[in-house]
């Protein structure tokens, strides 16, 4: 089944009057759909933090800071642009302080604004705000009842640069290079030229970093540094070892903010133990800010945390192989989730083998896990449909698939992840295309408004729908397409009936024979229009492509 543009087109039309309003449901992270915003390309709240520390508009194309900021984040949040869209939770790139001078990884001049070369894990990068607009993003997030992710770092510091010296050599490596023929070759190296690694595996004792201690001093809180640290190693009993002064930086942010989980970063490459480390730290740092902060906080959901590892696939269950016969299950070592690298590939095919085959591996091998599946990302040069040329189908697809959704920051603008001049990730990370969605510009054979759209209805039913994405697909009929999820667990029941691909030039009746009873009116989440089933099929009065059926 494919969809087509023109009739998903045409359906937004007919439908457009209608905005599905959310049940209320409990959360599940399995279910969850998560929008991944790379902060300094969202939206620029607060243009006088532009150029923080001296940095220039000197990088290579799309390489360096373009004005993105956690106030810009907040903004959107005020205006329900998430709400609207039905997330659940937002996922920051990390917000710590990054190397202050640029560097040539070898495609020119580059920048640290994704985050992801820290200087210094304890403070927030001045380009991207201050302590009170991270409180205050966390706590608008929650006031509007969305979760926040923070996304973190074990594996590495920042490049080493003229005003950034390397972390002492009992900290990091600077070599060798990765491999990856197995786990050593994987883990006891660099990733790519430098960029130090931190000793994850050490258990040896280090003190701060001289540069790192220089810093805390001249900005006047080396004392309360030291002794939150003797405080910690006292508690904890964990000897002075690399990994465990990153465990306590990272729930650092947990108990300061309210963050309600962790995505991690290059997850493969340290030694698997250190997430359930992290975990157990960043776990009771979050209940004693819940406990801080009872109105602030969103339910009594447990610290949540997935990860990037590299290559994982929904087909690949609890082994991951790092090669040489080595293999590791990620999920019994503190992660909930994993992100899906292989939905990208997986949603070329058609519809239903994509929902069954997922539905079967969330409800069979990774039963009581789930994965974080994606069509696009920051860092991944194969995305679904790099010149948007296919986003109905995007949406659907994703939104629809078994397992949690991840929209990347522009996937629901059709954004391009193509753009001249620009050279490997950097074509991925485009500053987000607002004036796209304000002008309704015209590509070809869609308006950009109309893409949102279909996302914000697809997003709203599945917020609105356990089942959705944490339920089991059956399904119902081949052509026109139709499918139920059915979820029934802990007390909690939901169950809905979907159906793709169908003509637009006339209503069409809909089997819900064995979900919906007769007599039972049901609502087109789609459309916001109602019917009554009769002789177990249902038929709405508006000719859409997609319906979207619930009680």
């Amino acid at each position: 089944m494919k969809l087509s543009v023109l009739a998903v087109s045409v359906a937004l039309v007919v439908g457009a009057a209608a905005t599905p309003a959310l049940a209320k449901q409990p959360f599940s992270w399995n279910n969850a759909t998560i929008y991944f915003l790379m902060t300094d390309r969202f939206n620029n709240g607060n243009p006088a933090n532009d150029h923080a520390y001296g940095r220039k508009d000197d990088a290579a194309p799309l390489r360096g800071y373009m004005g993105g900021d956690l106030a810009g984040v907040t903004a959107k949040i005020r205006e329900g642009y998430f709400r609207d869209l039905g997330v659940d939770a937002i996922w920051i790139t990390p917000p710590v302080e990054q190397i202050h001078a640029g560097t040539d990884e070898g495609t020119g001049k580059s920048y640290g604004f994704h985050g992801y070369w820290a200087k210094d894990f304890t403070s927030i990068d001045a380009s991207l705000g201050t302590e009170a607009d991270m409180r205050e993003l966390v706590d608008t997030a929650h006031a509007n009842g969305i979760r926040v992710l923070l996304d973190v770092v074990m594996n590495h510091t920042g490049p080493v640069t003229s005003e950034d010296p390397a972390w002492p050599a009992d900290w990091v490596r600077t070599g060798p290079a990765c491999t990856y023929k197995d786990a050593a070759t994987t883990i006891d190296c660099t990733l790519v030229a430098n960029l130090p690694d931190i000793r994850t595996g050490s258990n040896a004792a280090v003190r701060l970093p001289p540069a790192l201690a220089a810093k805390w001093k001249a900005e006047g809180r080396y004392q309360r540094e030291v002794k939150e640290i003797d405080d910690f190693f006292k508690r904890t009993g964990y000897p002075r070892a690399p990994r465990y002064y990153l465990i306590k930086w990272h729930a650092d942010w947990v108990r300061k903010y309210g963050f309600d989980g962790f995505r991690a970063d290059t997850a493969k490459h340290t030694e698997a133990r250190i997430w359930k480390e992290l975990k157990q730290v960043a776990g009771a740092a979050h209940e004693e800010w819940k406990r801080a902060n009872p109105a602030k906080r969103l339910g009594n959901d447990k610290f949540f945390m997935t990860a990037e590892v590299y290559n994982y696939a929904i087909q690949h269950g609890r082994k991951f192989d790092m090669g040489g016969g080595q293999t590791v299950d990620f999920f019994e070592n503190g992660f909930d989730s994993l992100i899906n690298f292989s939905m990208k590939e997986d949603a070329q095919k058609g519809a239903e083998a994509l929902f069954s085959s997922y539905s079967a591996a969330l409800n069979g091998p990774l039963a009581g896990y789930s994965v974080l599946n994606y069509v696009s990302s920051h860092d991944d040069g194969s995305p679904f449909d790099p010149l948007r040329t296919r986003p109905f189908e995007a949406a659907t697809k994703l939104m629809l698939a078994p397992g949690a959704a991840q929209i990347y920051y522009g996937d629901e603008t059709a954004r391009l992840l193509r753009f001249d001049g620009a050279e490997g990730d950097a074509k991925l990370r485009s500053f987000m295309n607002w004036d796209d969605l304000a002008k309704n510009a015209q590509r070809a054979g869609y308006r950009v408004a109309d893409v949102r759209d279909h996302w914000a209805r697809l997003g709203q039913f599945r917020r609105a729908h356990l089942a959705v994405g944490a339920g089991v697909h059956q399904m119902i009929q081949h052509s026109p397409y139709v499918f139920k999820r059915t979820y029934d667990k802990q007390g909690v029941s939901d169950k809905v009936v979907v159906a793709l691909g169908l003509a637009t030039d006339k209503p069409a009746s809909i089997p819900v024979r064995g979900v919906f009873g007769d007599g039972q009116t049901v609502r087109d989440a789609y459309s916001g229009t109602s019917a009554v089933v009769a002789g177990g099929m249902v038929q709405f009065p508006a000719q859409n492509a997609i319906v979207l059926i619930s009680h």
